[in-house]
């Protein structure tokens, strides 16, 4: 089949080349044309694992191109992905859809009676019904078929999801997606046919449930660090409830990125335009505990260099939100590096991914080359992005570069007996 897809982000890039992959013809449309020249050089402008390999194959292979012209798109597919970014609105919790409304307008005017509109993009329930009537004259079929894509993962959640969602409005949308699909519902992946609400509320019901999880678990860390329990040993014993699951209950710094934060409170938000915003306000206290381990994180670094940060040294192992992402959005990592720097420290930070955004972003933030030239003369070193290369690290090559032994695992990853055997003082959130 021949499709286009609307927005050449990290959603956009990763669903282009995926369905590439799966034999289809397809043109990525983007009004940046640097984006656009570099995609079509086969170069991925961000860090995603397996990504640049996949992209450049099905460039070679002449299944993929890239155009600044949606009527070129449009006049080359039948089947038309939309995946524009939905950031938090400035200063709201609301979604900002101007993106999606701008391309769902040029769309408008460009598709007819043949065309399927395939909505991606995270959006408030009800979006997609305004936009089908917004669509109705042209004839053309819209589907809403929301994204599950994990940073770090998004080439396998792409071309293996663990579900595909279609919210259809008639039976060509249904036909032309099991098309597109084919070779994933080969595989008898679950798939869920439902209408375009449900199909909305899915993806942001996910992601509210995750991040409940999540802070949930950090909020039991915190009774943890008062009673002196093990927050690690409770999750792995409530874990092996089958009704619970092991997943996500991972005490550390938090969720960031430029998703499930802005998720949940666009999903408060409109709860609160619908008139039920009290039956989800428990994700503000979700939201609330989230960021409460930042600040928690940044208290134990301070009892470690004697309760202030002035002259001190702190080193800070990662800038991404997450490992396998170079994405800095609402880094927990950049924030408590950030505040400790506003506080008198002298900050330096290392990421093996996401020291050029983190410069873009944090410009006035120290930065080194490599986790030992950070952590050179440190008072205190803050392990806050998962990295592989952080969890490797030797504790006893790193002793011989700092000036005291004091380390804050923001992440409970590290093995802390190691630490402690090399000499260092450790701290974990939610660990005696």
């Amino acid at each position: 089949m021949k499709l286009s897809v609307i927005g050449t982000g990290y959603l956009g890039v990763t669903h282009a080349a995926a369905m590439a992959a799966l034999e289809h013809e397809v043109v990525g449309v983007d009004v940046d044309e640097d984006k656009v020249d570099s995609l079509r050089a086969g170069r991925v402008p961000f860090f995603e694992p397996g990504l640049p390999e996949l992209l450049a194959e099905q460039v070679t292979a002449g299944r993929l191109h890239f155009t600044t012209s949606l009527a070129a798109a449009v006049e080359f597919g039948d089947v038309h992905f939309v995946c524009v970014g939905t950031p938090q609105k400035q200063g709201e919790y609301a979604a900002d859809l101007r993106h999606v409304d701008a391309a769902f307008k040029a769309l408008t005017a460009l598709v007819g009676p043949a065309d399927t509109v395939v909505g991606k993009s995270t959006v408030p329930v009800g979006t997609a019904a305004r936009l089908a009537r917004q669509l109705a004259p042209s004839g053309s079929s819209l589907v809403w078929n929301p994204e599950f894509l994990r940073e770090g993962h998004a080439v396998h959640d792409t071309l293996r999801p663990d579900r595909v969602v279609l919210g259809v409005t008639d039976e060509q949308g249904l036909a032309v997606m099991q098309q597109v699909y084919a070779p994933i519902f080969a595989r008898d992946t679950p798939t869920v046919v439902t209408d375009l609400a449900t199909a909305e509320l899915v993806k942001v019901a996910a992601n509210s449930f995750l991040a409940t999880k999540i802070s949930f678990i950090n909020a039991i860390a915190e009774v943890c660090e008062v009673t002196g329990a093990d927050v690690v040993a409770l999750a792995d014993a409530i874990g092996h409830d089958a009704r619970i699951g092991r997943k996500s209950l991972n005490a550390g710094l938090g969720f960031g990125g430029g998703c499930l934060p802005k998720d949940i409170r666009a999903f408060v938000a409109r709860a609160g335009e619908l008139g039920v915003d009290q039956v989800v306000s428990f994700l503000k206290q979700v939201d609330e505990i989230n960021r409460r381990r930042r600040a928690r994180t940044i208290d134990l670094a301070r009892e470690l260099c004697d309760r202030s940060f002035a002259g001190r040294r702190v080193a800070v192992l990662g800038a991404a939100f997450k490992p396998d992402s170079d994405d800095v959005r609402d880094s927990p990592a950049l924030e408590v590096a950030r505040s400790i720097q506003r506080a008198g420290a002298a900050v330096r930070v290392y990421d093996p991914e996401a020291m050029a955004s983190a410069k873009d972003m944090h410009p006035t933030l120290a930065y080194a080359p490599s986790a030992l030239e950070a952590c050179q003369d440190a008072d205190v070193v803050l392990h806050l992005t998962e990295w592989r290369e952080f969890r490797e690290l030797d504790p006893a090559e790193l002793a011989r570069v700092v000036r005291r032994r004091r380390l804050v695992d923001g992440r409970n990853v590290l093995d802390g007996a190691a630490w402690r055997g090399a000499g260092w003082t450790v701290r974990a959130l939610g660990r005696p």
